[in-house]
């Protein structure tokens, strides 16, 4: 193969990229391109750029993707209400092909050979990255420093820093208790002390909900709108996707939403123990099925939850740029075209409840459902043969137990 001259690393500016920074220059003899996102992680980006420039990077990409992560990501995929396992709400899953993408994309324009990332040999990330990169570009060349190289314990990553005079804080000198990915969707924390799952998550590990306990007494009712499935407005105000999850973050921290303590299973084949904080993503889900509620027909609503776990495995396991996620999403997204209205919901104490909602295109009737005069809208004798013909085949089945009997 040939040699690798120049590689775009995922740089968050943190110990562990930037070892990864310094291994890549002196390991492959590479130039580094170093590209950080703004997902709305909620950390201030520009001492990343200064680290990088310590380390003699020239070409530094800082990037706010906060809007496009909202609009292209998070908005498709709660179109479909995914959940993994029925409780995940994806922040993580569905910020790394974006991420992948826009590597792939600064190789391109860089002329860079290869592309890094620093998830590690254990976990799904990796998986998602070059899935999503392989995608995209398959002569693309991956380098995952932590299934190379010898850099196994902490003392040795210290060591690597210390001697080629990589910064490091006080705090850094010691393990941290836990590790944190965060994004404008969510925080993941794992690891360290969470590994027992018997034991309790220590109130420190929550980062962006108050505890339900100490919530407003006071319950706090808002209103979301709805566009083909797609929330456009907060009380009224349009905002942009980005704003308004942010404000929804705002919310749901404050009252105490979208906690989730899970054990799942990760796509390499071992269970993990996550913290997980989606205090806007919950609300989400619960608006989004609200107004679907009286806007999707029967048929089109079951087969959306039918589907649903497929389409969150794949973004789970990485398969955001697979042919099979995007028919789904095709579908999915056929199905949003008269998913517009509006949800009141109410907020308490780390619940979030829909208590009404209404749209132009309500297929909700009350004329249909109402105990008093009908007006002839439903004939309730109708009801005689439906009946009969939906038990004709338990009928004939009965009947064959008995003469066995």
């Amino acid at each position: 193969m040939n040699a690798i001259k120049k590689v775009v690393l995922a740089y968050s500016g943190g110990l562990d990229t930037s070892i990864i920074l310094k291994w890549l220059q002196t390991e492959y003899d590479a130039e580094v391109v170093t590209f950080t996102a703004d997902l709305g992680q909620g950390e201030e980006l520009e001492p990343a750029r200064q680290k990088a420039k310590q380390l003699g990077i020239q070409d530094i990409r800082i990037e706010d993707l906060r809007e496009k992560f909202a609009q292209d990501y998070i908005f498709p995929m709660f179109r479909a209400n995914a959940l993994y396992e029925g409780l995940y709400l994806l922040g993580t899953a569905i910020a790394r092909p974006l991420i992948a993408k826009r590597l792939i994309e600064i190789a391109e324009e860089s002329g860079a050979d290869a592309i890094a990332h620093g998830a590690t040999g254990k976990g799904n990330d990796q998986v998602r990255f070059e899935l999503a990169a392989y995608a995209l570009n398959p002569s693309i060349r991956v380098i995952a420093p932590w299934r190379e190289w010898d850099l196994t314990s902490r003392s040795r990553l210290l060591d690597f820093a210390e001697k080629h005079q990589i910064p490091i804080t006080k705090d850094q000198k010691g393990e941290a208790p836990f590790s944190v990915d965060a994004n404008l969707l969510h925080t993941s924390s794992e690891g360290k002390v969470l590994e027992n799952p018997a034991e309790p998550a220590p109130d420190y590990v929550y980062q962006r909900t108050v505890s339900p306990e100490m919530a407003p007494d006071q319950a706090e009712t808002i209103e979301i709108s709805f566009a083909t499935g797609d929330p456009v407005a907060l009380n009224g105000e349009p905002m942009s996707p980005a704003h308004l999850l942010t404000e929804l973050n705002r919310l749901g921290g404050k009252h105490g939403i979208g906690r989730l303590d899970l054990v799942e299973n990760r796509f390499v084949g071992m269970k993990s123990r996550g913290i997980y904080e989606t205090p806007g993503g919950a609300i989400l889900l619960e608006a989004h099925r609200g107004i679907e509620q009286i806007t999707l027909d029967s048929g089109s609503a079951h087969l959306k939850d039918e589907l649903m776990p497929r389409y969150a495995e794949l973004i789970y396991n990485g398969f955001w740029f697979s042919p099979e996620r995007d028919m789904l999403q095709a579908l999915i997204d056929q199905s949003q075209t008269f998913v517009n209205g509006t949800v009141r919901l109410q907020l308490y104490k780390g619940s979030v409840r829909t208590i009404g909602r209404w749209s132009d295109q309500s297929l909700y009737s009350e004329d249909h459902v109402t105990f008093e005069d009908d007006a002839g809208q439903y004939d309730q004798k109708d009801a005689n043969g439906f009946i009969r013909l939906n038990a004709l085949r338990l009928r004939l089945i009965g009947e064959r137990r008995n003469r066995l009997k």
